[in-house]
Protein backbone atom coordinates (compact mmCIF):
# COMPACT_ATOMS: atom_id res chain seq x y z
CA UNK A 1 0.00 0.00 0.00
CA UNK A 2 2.78 2.44 0.90
CA UNK A 3 4.20 2.25 -2.65
CA UNK A 4 0.77 2.77 -4.28
CA UNK A 5 -0.69 5.55 -2.17
CA UNK A 6 0.82 8.90 -1.19
CA UNK A 7 1.32 9.34 2.51
CA UNK A 8 -0.64 12.58 2.65
CA UNK A 9 -3.79 10.73 1.57
CA UNK A 10 -3.49 8.39 4.57
CA UNK A 11 -2.95 11.41 6.81
CA UNK A 12 -6.16 12.96 5.47
CA UNK A 13 -8.00 9.69 6.08
CA UNK A 14 -6.77 9.41 9.67
CA UNK A 15 -7.50 13.09 10.34
CA UNK A 16 -11.16 12.62 9.38
CA UNK A 17 -11.37 9.71 11.84
CA UNK A 18 -9.57 11.56 14.64
CA UNK A 19 -11.38 14.88 14.16
CA UNK A 20 -14.85 13.48 13.45
CA UNK A 21 -15.66 15.48 10.34
CA UNK A 22 -14.11 16.89 7.17
CA UNK A 23 -13.95 20.54 8.22
CA UNK A 24 -12.01 19.89 11.45
CA UNK A 25 -9.81 17.36 9.65
CA UNK A 26 -8.92 19.95 7.02
CA UNK A 27 -8.00 22.45 9.73
CA UNK A 28 -5.85 19.86 11.50
CA UNK A 29 -4.01 19.14 8.24
CA UNK A 30 -3.65 22.85 7.40
CA UNK A 31 -5.48 22.48 4.08
CA UNK A 32 -8.83 23.68 2.75
CA UNK A 33 -11.85 21.40 3.05
CA UNK A 34 -12.15 21.00 -0.76
CA UNK A 35 -8.49 19.92 -0.88
CA UNK A 36 -9.04 17.34 1.83
CA UNK A 37 -12.26 16.08 0.22
CA UNK A 38 -10.46 15.71 -3.11
CA UNK A 39 -7.70 13.77 -1.37
CA UNK A 40 -10.19 11.37 0.22
CA UNK A 41 -11.86 10.89 -3.16
CA UNK A 42 -8.46 10.14 -4.70
CA UNK A 43 -7.73 7.58 -1.97
CA UNK A 44 -11.11 5.93 -2.49
CA UNK A 45 -10.49 5.79 -6.24
CA UNK A 46 -7.06 4.22 -5.73
CA UNK A 47 -8.53 1.55 -3.46
CA UNK A 48 -11.68 1.08 -5.46
CA UNK A 49 -13.72 1.30 -2.27
CA UNK A 50 -15.81 3.94 -0.51
CA UNK A 51 -14.25 4.66 2.88
CA UNK A 52 -16.85 6.96 4.46
CA UNK A 53 -20.59 7.36 4.41
CA UNK A 54 -21.46 11.04 4.61
CA UNK A 55 -24.59 12.72 5.91
CA UNK A 56 -25.28 16.34 6.86
CA UNK A 57 -24.61 15.58 10.51
CA UNK A 58 -21.84 13.00 10.66
CA UNK A 59 -19.22 10.93 8.89
CA UNK A 60 -19.05 7.16 9.45
CA UNK A 61 -16.59 4.51 8.27
CA UNK A 62 -17.71 1.94 5.76
CA UNK A 63 -16.61 -1.66 6.22
CA UNK A 64 -13.71 -1.03 3.83
CA UNK A 65 -12.77 2.10 5.78
CA UNK A 66 -12.78 0.22 9.07
CA UNK A 67 -10.42 -2.38 7.62
CA UNK A 68 -8.02 0.32 6.48
CA UNK A 69 -7.70 2.10 9.83
CA UNK A 70 -5.17 -0.18 11.57
CA UNK A 71 -2.98 -0.46 8.49
CA UNK A 72 -3.03 3.29 7.89
CA UNK A 73 -2.07 4.01 11.50
CA UNK A 74 0.77 1.51 11.31
CA UNK A 75 2.13 3.05 8.12
CA UNK A 76 1.89 6.59 9.50
CA UNK A 77 3.60 5.51 12.75
CA UNK A 78 6.43 3.90 10.80
CA UNK A 79 6.87 7.02 8.67
CA UNK A 80 6.97 9.23 11.76
CA UNK A 81 9.45 6.94 13.51
CA UNK A 82 11.70 6.94 10.46
CA UNK A 83 11.64 10.74 10.37
CA UNK A 84 12.49 10.96 14.07
CA UNK A 85 15.37 8.53 13.67
CA UNK A 86 16.66 10.40 10.64
CA UNK A 87 16.52 13.67 12.56
CA UNK A 88 18.31 12.13 15.53
CA UNK A 89 21.02 10.81 13.24
CA UNK A 90 21.54 14.27 11.74
CA UNK A 91 21.65 16.20 15.00
CA UNK A 92 22.91 14.91 18.34
CA UNK A 93 23.04 16.79 21.61
CA UNK A 94 20.20 19.10 20.54
CA UNK A 95 16.63 19.27 21.81
CA UNK A 96 14.16 20.87 19.40
CA UNK A 97 11.33 22.51 21.33
CA UNK A 98 8.21 23.86 19.71
CA UNK A 99 6.74 26.83 21.56
CA UNK A 100 3.13 27.95 21.27
CA UNK A 101 3.06 31.44 19.76
CA UNK A 102 0.75 32.66 22.52
CA UNK A 103 2.98 31.39 25.35
CA UNK A 104 4.41 34.32 27.35
CA UNK A 105 7.89 35.41 26.33
CA UNK A 106 8.94 35.57 29.99
CA UNK A 107 8.42 31.80 30.33
CA UNK A 108 10.71 31.15 27.37
CA UNK A 109 13.28 33.66 28.60
CA UNK A 110 13.31 32.16 32.10
CA UNK A 111 13.83 28.72 30.60
CA UNK A 112 16.63 29.82 28.28
CA UNK A 113 18.34 31.58 31.18
CA UNK A 114 18.34 28.33 33.15
CA UNK A 115 19.90 26.17 30.42
CA UNK A 116 23.56 25.22 31.13
CA UNK A 117 25.87 26.52 28.43
CA UNK A 118 28.00 23.36 28.49
CA UNK A 119 25.12 20.92 28.01
CA UNK A 120 22.78 19.95 25.20
CA UNK A 121 21.84 22.64 22.71
CA UNK A 122 18.29 23.96 22.55
CA UNK A 123 16.54 24.91 19.34
CA UNK A 124 13.26 26.85 19.71
CA UNK A 125 10.63 26.71 16.97
CA UNK A 126 7.62 28.99 17.43
CA UNK A 127 4.27 28.04 15.95
CA UNK A 128 0.51 28.04 16.26
CA UNK A 129 -1.24 25.09 17.79
CA UNK A 130 -1.87 23.21 14.54
CA UNK A 131 1.66 23.90 13.30
CA UNK A 132 3.18 22.39 16.44
CA UNK A 133 1.03 19.26 16.12
CA UNK A 134 2.14 18.89 12.51
CA UNK A 135 5.81 19.40 13.44
CA UNK A 136 5.54 16.71 16.13
CA UNK A 137 3.82 14.31 13.76
CA UNK A 138 6.54 14.76 11.16
CA UNK A 139 9.44 14.53 13.61
CA UNK A 140 10.52 18.13 13.02
CA UNK A 141 10.50 18.91 16.75
CA UNK A 142 11.08 16.68 19.77
CA UNK A 143 8.82 18.34 22.34
CA UNK A 144 6.09 20.96 22.12
CA UNK A 145 4.86 23.43 24.68
CA UNK A 146 1.24 23.60 23.60
CA UNK A 147 -2.42 23.15 24.45
CA UNK A 148 -3.42 19.71 25.70
CA UNK A 149 -6.49 18.31 23.98
CA UNK A 150 -6.11 14.60 24.66
CA UNK A 151 -4.50 13.76 21.31
CA UNK A 152 -3.81 10.00 21.52
CA UNK A 153 -0.80 10.26 19.20
CA UNK A 154 1.34 12.06 21.78
CA UNK A 155 2.45 11.61 25.37
CA UNK A 156 1.42 14.60 27.47
CA UNK A 157 2.59 16.30 30.64
CA UNK A 158 0.15 18.91 32.04
CA UNK A 159 1.72 22.03 33.54
CA UNK A 160 -0.78 24.82 34.01
CA UNK A 161 -4.42 25.67 33.39
CA UNK A 162 -5.38 29.28 32.82
CA UNK A 163 -8.61 31.13 32.16
CA UNK A 164 -9.19 33.49 29.26
CA UNK A 165 -9.86 36.98 30.63
CA UNK A 166 -10.20 40.60 29.58
CA UNK A 167 -6.93 42.52 29.43
CA UNK A 168 -7.11 46.27 30.15
CA UNK A 169 -4.72 49.10 30.77
CA UNK A 170 -4.05 49.55 34.47
CA UNK A 171 -5.39 53.10 34.02
CA UNK A 172 -8.65 51.94 32.43
CA UNK A 173 -11.85 53.00 34.30
CA UNK A 174 -12.92 49.33 34.54
CA UNK A 175 -9.54 48.11 35.80
CA UNK A 176 -10.67 48.17 39.44
CA UNK A 177 -13.56 45.81 38.76
CA UNK A 178 -13.30 42.08 39.51
CA UNK A 179 -15.72 41.11 36.73
CA UNK A 180 -16.78 42.92 33.57
CA UNK A 181 -19.95 42.33 31.54
CA UNK A 182 -19.68 42.28 27.76
CA UNK A 183 -22.25 45.06 27.48
CA UNK A 184 -19.92 47.41 29.38
CA UNK A 185 -17.43 47.11 26.53
CA UNK A 186 -19.79 48.18 23.75
CA UNK A 187 -17.83 51.35 23.02
CA UNK A 188 -14.38 49.92 23.72
CA UNK A 189 -11.88 49.49 20.86
CA UNK A 190 -10.35 45.99 20.88
CA UNK A 191 -6.93 44.72 19.88
CA UNK A 192 -7.11 41.57 17.74
CA UNK A 193 -4.63 38.84 18.69
CA UNK A 194 -4.56 37.03 15.35
CA UNK A 195 -3.06 33.81 16.69
CA UNK A 196 -5.50 33.52 19.61
CA UNK A 197 -6.79 29.94 19.81
CA UNK A 198 -10.18 31.29 20.92
CA UNK A 199 -10.66 33.95 18.26
CA UNK A 200 -13.87 32.56 16.76
CA UNK A 201 -15.42 31.84 20.18
CA UNK A 202 -14.59 35.37 21.33
CA UNK A 203 -16.19 36.87 18.22
CA UNK A 204 -19.38 34.86 18.74
CA UNK A 205 -19.50 35.83 22.42
CA UNK A 206 -19.43 39.57 21.74
CA UNK A 207 -21.66 39.43 18.65
CA UNK A 208 -24.34 37.54 20.60
CA UNK A 209 -24.36 40.38 23.14
CA UNK A 210 -24.57 43.16 20.58
CA UNK A 211 -20.94 44.24 20.96
CA UNK A 212 -19.34 45.04 17.60
CA UNK A 213 -16.16 46.94 18.44
CA UNK A 214 -13.75 48.96 16.38
CA UNK A 215 -10.41 47.17 15.92
CA UNK A 216 -7.58 49.71 15.97
CA UNK A 217 -4.88 47.05 15.64
CA UNK A 218 -4.41 43.43 14.58
CA UNK A 219 -1.20 41.64 15.46
CA UNK A 220 0.36 38.17 15.69
CA UNK A 221 2.68 39.39 18.47
CA UNK A 222 1.42 39.13 22.04
CA UNK A 223 4.25 41.38 23.20
CA UNK A 224 2.99 44.10 20.83
CA UNK A 225 -0.63 43.49 21.79
CA UNK A 226 0.30 43.81 25.48
CA UNK A 227 2.15 47.07 24.84
CA UNK A 228 -0.82 48.48 22.94
CA UNK A 229 -3.22 47.52 25.73
CA UNK A 230 -0.92 49.07 28.34
CA UNK A 231 -0.77 52.27 26.26
CA UNK A 232 -4.56 52.46 26.26
CA UNK A 233 -5.21 51.81 22.55
CA UNK A 234 -7.75 49.11 23.32
CA UNK A 235 -8.61 46.01 25.31
CA UNK A 236 -8.33 42.35 24.34
CA UNK A 237 -9.27 38.84 25.43
CA UNK A 238 -6.26 36.72 26.39
CA UNK A 239 -5.12 33.97 28.74
CA UNK A 240 -4.46 35.04 32.34
CA UNK A 241 -0.67 34.89 31.78
CA UNK A 242 -0.98 37.79 29.28
CA UNK A 243 -1.00 40.26 32.17
CA UNK A 244 2.12 42.23 33.01
CA UNK A 245 3.45 45.73 33.55
CA UNK A 246 0.64 48.20 32.93
CA UNK A 247 -1.90 45.47 32.04
CA UNK A 248 -4.49 43.98 34.39
CA UNK A 249 -6.58 40.87 33.76
CA UNK A 250 -10.24 40.87 34.76
CA UNK A 251 -12.87 38.15 34.58
CA UNK A 252 -15.31 38.43 31.68
CA UNK A 253 -18.86 37.57 32.70
CA UNK A 254 -20.25 34.34 31.24
CA UNK A 255 -16.96 33.61 29.49
CA UNK A 256 -15.64 30.46 31.12
CA UNK A 257 -13.06 29.21 28.63
CA UNK A 258 -9.87 27.70 30.07
CA UNK A 259 -6.80 26.36 28.30
CA UNK A 260 -4.64 23.55 29.66
CA UNK A 261 -0.99 24.02 28.75
CA UNK A 262 1.60 21.31 28.90
CA UNK A 263 4.31 19.42 27.08
CA UNK A 264 3.71 17.01 24.23
CA UNK A 265 6.04 14.45 22.68
CA UNK A 266 5.77 11.54 20.29
CA UNK A 267 8.45 9.79 22.38
CA UNK A 268 7.23 9.73 26.00
CA UNK A 269 10.78 9.36 27.34
CA UNK A 270 11.60 12.89 26.17
CA UNK A 271 9.19 14.33 28.73
CA UNK A 272 11.73 13.32 31.39
CA UNK A 273 14.65 15.02 29.62
CA UNK A 274 16.54 17.38 31.99
CA UNK A 275 15.90 20.36 29.70
CA UNK A 276 12.20 19.55 29.58
CA UNK A 277 12.22 19.53 33.38
CA UNK A 278 13.75 23.01 33.34
CA UNK A 279 11.08 24.22 30.92
CA UNK A 280 8.30 22.87 33.14
CA UNK A 281 9.85 24.62 36.14
CA UNK A 282 10.10 27.92 34.26
CA UNK A 283 6.35 27.78 33.57
CA UNK A 284 4.96 26.22 36.71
Amino acid sequence: MASMIDRYLLRYFLAVIDQGNFSRAAAACNVSQPTLSAGIAKLEAALGRQLFTRTNRRVALTEAGARLVARARRIEAEFAQAEREASAARVTGRLRIGVLASAPTRWVADFVGSVPRDGDEVELIEGRERELVDHLSRGRIDVALGILRGNPRFAARPIIGERYMMALSAAHPLAAREEIAAEELVDEPMIVRRHCELLSETSRYFTARGVRPFFPARTTSDDRARALVAAGLGVTVAPASFGGAGVVMRQLAEFDHVRQLGLLAADASLLAHPLVERLAEAIG
